[in-house]
């Protein structure tokens, strides 16, 4: 099969633990540029959240927000925001469970409680600065995405009577939430249609939950060594661990470098 293009995951794909960027990872992405391969970024991060990341390889396209915000050579090419009357409810019923919630619009994002320990704990684990406290940020901006902070065994509550929501835990306090029908791979699809490239063209390296959709979407989907187990059936393929060279050897796999 002759690819086209290659979307990669951030957290444990394209960065380690340490959130840095291995130099044998560098030097695969330019390899495959020198190729004529596209290269694309497919992230739950907002578009804010991973800015060095883009400049230190050189990529201006990504799907981001869980496929919800899509951009390509610096132009938005398709996005998809909740409905203000959805994200009230779901709002309404997590204050009530006192569940914190913070919302992301493409440019800022805030919490609507103020210093939760969760909420610094889970953004500290990504080495980024935890949200500031604006409690009605969600009426004022458009948002792509939100966190849901509860743990694992409060979580089927929201999975069973929210049907407007996709919910995937990112985190042992946290939940990404997305419009209903939103994935990765709905941005991928969309990011392809623009493109005109079939997605059995395209391939896609990732590692968490959220990345399930889009191994199994492209037309080779590599797992990451670290990938969590339940990620690794939906993939083509497993390559080694993002410090053991991961991505370079599933790009050799695939001939690609």
């Amino acid at each position: 099969m002759s690819y086209k293009i290659v979307f990669f995951d951030i957290d444990g794909t394209l960065v380690n633990e340490e959130k840095q960027i291995p130099n044998d990872t560098k030097e695969a992405i330019k390899r495959l540029k020198e190729r004529g391969i596209e290269v694309a970024i497919a992230t739950g991060r907002a578009p804010f959240h991973f800015t060095k990341i883009r400049e230190e390889l050189g990529i201006d396209s990504f799907v981001s927000f869980n496929g919800s915000y899509v951009v390509y050579k610096g132009q938005v090419i398709y996005h998809h925001p909740f409905r203000q009357e959805d994200l009230a409810l779901l709002e309404q019923e997590a204050k009530r469970r006192k569940h914190t919630m913070v919302f992301l619009s493409h440019k800022d994002f805030f919490a609507n409680v103020d210093q939760d320990l969760h909420v610094i704990q889970s953004f500290h684990s990504l080495k980024l600065t935890p949200p500031k406290y604006r409690q009605q940020y969600w009426q004022e901006e458009t948002i792509y995405q939100a966190l849901l902070y509860c743990e694992a065994d409060e979580e089927k509550y929201y999975h069973d009577h929210y049907p407007h929501f996709h919910f995937v835990r990112w985190h042992q306090y946290s939940m990404d939430v997305i419009p209903k029908g939103g994935s990765k791979a709905k941005g991928i699809e969309m990011f392809l249609r623009q493109l005109d490239i079939n997605p059995s063209e395209a391939v896609a390296f990732g590692d968490g939950l959220n990345d399930r959709e889009m191994l199994s979407f492209v037309g080779a989907g590599v797992a990451m060594g670290n990938a969590h187990e339940e990620v690794k059936p939906f993939a083509k393929f497993t390559t080694k661990h993002v410090d053991e060279g991961g991505i370079r050897f599933g790009l050799k796999q695939l001939q690609l470098i």
